[in-house]
């Protein structure tokens, strides 16, 4: 769904929408497993600008994006790779303003609020490039299938949990022999 600012110099714009899965791409990362519900609205805030030419004044268009959302994911262990089933819903006030409305800026330091601001072009912004941001920072950064997931082989592969393993246990590197060798020396 595109929000052009065009439309938003009329009016505020209202949305309620339900993505089916596939029609965000969420990459490898993350499986959206039903529809995805975004409720929000969208209202264009003009800002006054001290433009170059000492005492002229010029209009940027910000877009304000505020609004919910709602759906069902599934991203991979982090040790077996097994789908992990993760409900989310999360709420957003997020600020965009045209790509390079702040070029002709002096050279200064930051402010905290300034931080939180991102761009648009191309006249608007596309809600799924805002959802799917929104879903990737509430994300788990790791995620485990259960407390005790053995993984996978190391050598082939094999998921421990559902599978027992034929691999020889790893040759120990003669290098470490020291270190094993301490270990048995504290125990006593």
């Amino acid at each position: 769904m595109f929000i052009p600012v065009l439309d938003l110099e009329k009016e505020p714009l209202r949305f309620d929408v339900a993505f089916d899965p596939g029609a965000i791409d969420f990459g490898a990362e993350a499986h959206q497993r039903g529809a995805l519900t975004v409720r929000g609205q969208a209202d264009l805030i003009e800002e006054k600008r001290i433009g170059e030419a000492r005492g002229s004044l010029r209009t940027v268009e910000d877009i304000r994006l505020r609004g919910s959302y709602q759906g069902k994911f599934e991203i991979p262990c982090a040790r077996c790779l097994e789908p992990v089933a993760h409900e989310l819903k999360g709420e957003f006030d997020l600020l965009f303003r045209p790509l390079g409305a702040d070029a002709d800026s002096p050279e200064r330091s930051v402010t905290t609020p300034e931080t939180e601001i991102g761009y648009y072009q191309d006249g608007g912004l596309a809600l799924e490039d805002v959802v799917r941001e929104q879903v990737f920072l509430s994300l788990p950064a790791r995620s485990l299938c259960g407390e005790g997931c053995k993984g996978i082989c190391l050598r082939c592969g094999k998921n421990l949990n559902s599978e027992s393993c034929t691999c020889e246990s790893a040759p120990v590197d003669p290098r470490w022999s020291a270190l094993s060798d301490l270990g048995s020396r504290m125990k006593t």
